[in-house]
């Protein structure tokens, strides 16, 4: 007796759609005016990725959420379901509450400006509704390091952020290999990252050069998944990663200048 119905099988049954928490942490990355009391934000959340999100009444003056939503506090938020629009695209949310979740104070100095940085990044080269936890994690343990007194400390946490973006959006080849010809790298070596070619081997000891050594670790870091590992690697490397990364991110947003780095530069040439 044939079965009533279509067969479902493996291959056509449907996927699940993944379970959008009551709250999740989250951070304000930007904001715009919407009209004279409410905002839109951009929002970096764990478990839905960049979400654009109407917050009603927040600038007027006794709204609780004027003293809530701040760059770089980790907050708690809840959202409206997604509604879809006509062509099935997902709408603005609204924001429904938010509180602080603890966390450190606003950063000061130089530090506010590489915290924007890492913002303008992240809105940049995320695509929004798709989640990266991993890197979200990456980003509220790289925020408190930024005003370390140790400036070598500092510069690695981003640099390892920097890595971690890179890794998360598949614009970072395996750094244990040489990319055009998938060899692992020879021990003792010495390799340049470009954006056109990957990993190469470099004849002369660059500074701006890696050891094989160097890249390897950073590649076992990256696949280990420990923020703490993967800028203890930074830190032995960080002339090179410095002059590398800045290229592979220039060649992947496009060579549009980001606005913090001109900002940046800017004061630096006035204090000079």
């Amino acid at each position: 007796m044939k079965p009533q119905g279509p067969v479902v099988t493996r291959a056509t049954r449907t996927p699940r759609a993944p379970r959008i928490p009551t709250t999740q942490p989250a951070y304000v990355l930007h904001h715009y005016d919407w009209s004279e009391s409410s905002l839109i934000l951009d929002l970096f959340t764990r478990e839905q990725g960049r979400l654009a999100v109407v917050a009603k009444g927040a600038k007027r003056p006794y709204s609780q959420l004027r003293s809530v939503l701040l760059p770089f506090q980790r907050l708690q938020v809840s959202l409206s379901k997604p509604a879809r629009g006509e062509e099935g695209a997902p709408e603005v949310q609204t924001l429904r509450g938010a509180e602080w979740a603890g966390g450190h104070t606003l950063p000061a100095g130089a530090a506010l400006f590489t915290g924007y940085y890492l913002n303008e990044l992240l809105l940049k080269l995320l695509a929004r509704q798709d989640p990266h936890p991993a890197l979200f994690d990456a980003y509220a343990r790289t925020l408190p390091l930024l005003q370390a007194g140790e400036d070598a400390l500092a510069q690695a946490a981003l640099r390892a952020f920097e890595l971690r973006l890179l890794s998360e959006t598949g614009l970072l080849p395996d750094l244990s290999l040489a990319t055009l010809t998938q060899a692992p790298l020879q021990p003792g070596g010495r390799y340049w990252l470009s954006a056109e070619a990957g990993v190469e081997a470099v004849e002369m000891a660059q500074s701006q050069a890696f050891a094989a050594e160097q890249l390897v670790q950073l590649e076992a870091a990256l696949l280990h998944g420990s923020v703490e590992a993967l800028q203890q690697a930074c830190l032995g490397a960080l002339p090179a990663l410095k002059a590398s990364l800045r290229g592979l991110l220039h060649y992947h947003l496009g060579h549009k200048p980001l606005r913090t780095r001109s900002v940046m530069l800017d004061v630096q040439k006035l204090l000079d």
